[in-house]
């Protein structure tokens, strides 16, 4: 039963981190990012990085992994909120 509940963990961890790129994208693509809220993903990145921190303190390789893409794309989108905002 342990190895089904790491494959759901998994499966979960891959989904919401993936989310991220077609906000990405669309940004990209269509250079523009008014729509999105700066104070709610700077928020969201604060708790992603609090989850590495986390993952760093219990030792747990999968949280930090997923968390530490997760930042990445959420910075990214910071990034280009400020560019195209």
């Amino acid at each position: 039963m342990h190895n089904f509940f790491d494959l759901v963990g998994s499966v979960a961890a891959t989904i919401t981190t993936l989310a991220w790129l077609p906000q990405i994208l669309k940004i990209l693509r269509e250079r523009q990012a008014r729509d999105i809220s700066l104070g709610t993903t700077l928020a969201l990145a604060l708790g992603v990085f609090l989850w590495i921190v986390y993952g760093v303190a219990i030792g747990s390789l999968p949280v930090i992994v997923a968390n530490t893409v997760s930042f990445l794309f959420i910075a990214t989108i910071v990034g280009l909120k400020l560019r195209f905002g």
